[in-house]
């Protein structure tokens, strides 16, 4: 972990998230108590900071300085929020294009698929506040910088951004091997928004039930699943594809 990725003692991290700074998540001992602690955790709370409770064992193999029973991990960019960005999509006149990521952990895969976002011309990324893969310094190389252009929006819930997106017009495409519709057989015109599970299990149930379009891609080998990077990749020139042919009048 490089220097930079992170901020230790209360008082220091306390002046960063006035000053501004983007916490990707904050470390705190378990037993932490004391005035100051109170200050920097209502703070934390005003910010909706994602905040850990762990052994003191865990922050000493982060820094053996004086952490003072907190270690904050700075964040590689600035998160937005769906509020923030589903308004300046329409006032831009763009045709909106997002991709929802649910429960992938993986940063390297989240990095990859930010990458070809980028080449598709996706508006933003989202993930939850918890239970994803952090846009860290790996996730960031992973993506070969993209990141730090995409805007990545960060919200409490994967079924409440779907939901939001939904409210706003957005058709909700999951891409599930429950399916029996082929990818290619979805029309994607339109504000269009597509939903990733983790590998191991997929999407949720709930975040599921909330699509629009539940779409598959085929398989013909022995394995039963594609890594989700290239099957986001699939999924997102499909739909480039079908822009593409009719801006030229193709049916």
């Amino acid at each position: 972990m490089e220097k930079n990725d992170f901020i230790f003692g209360i008082r220091a991290v306390i002046e960063a998230v006035e000053a501004g700074r983007q916490i990707d998540k904050l470390l705190v001992k378990k037993d932490l108590h004391g005035p100051l602690a109170e200050e920097l955790m209502a703070l934390v709370r005003e910010h909706r900071i994602v905040t850990q409770r762990v052994p003191v064992e865990r922050l000493n193999r982060i820094t053996r300085k004086n952490h003072q029973g907190v270690i904050a991990m700075v964040a590689s960019v600035n998160y937005y929020t769906l509020e923030q960005l589903v308004p300046q999509f329409y006032e831009d006149g763009i045709e909106p294009f997002v991709v929802v990521l649910d429960g992938i952990t993986d940063v390297r895969n989240f990095g990859a698929i930010a990458r070809t976002a980028d080449c598709c011309g996706v508006g933003a990324i989202v993930i939850a506040e918890r239970g994803a893969a952090s846009v860290n310094a790996d996730a960031v190389k992973t993506s070969a910088g993209a990141l730090m252009s995409l805007p990545v929006c960060r919200e409490r819930s994967i079924a409440g951004a779907v939901r939001f997106l939904k409210d706003n017009g957005y058709q909700i495409v999951a891409a599930t091997e429950k399916s029996d519709v082929l990818y290619t057989a979805g029309r994607y015109d339109g504000p269009v928004a597509v939903v990733m599970g983790a590998e191991d299990v997929g999407i949720s149930p709930e975040v599921l039930a909330l699509c629009d379009t539940p779409v598959a891609i085929p398989m013909f080998g022995r394995i039963g699943s594609l890594n989700v990077s290239v099957a986001a990749g699939v999924m997102m020139y499909e739909i480039v594809r079908q822009r593409l042919l009719a801006d030229m009048g193709v049916e």
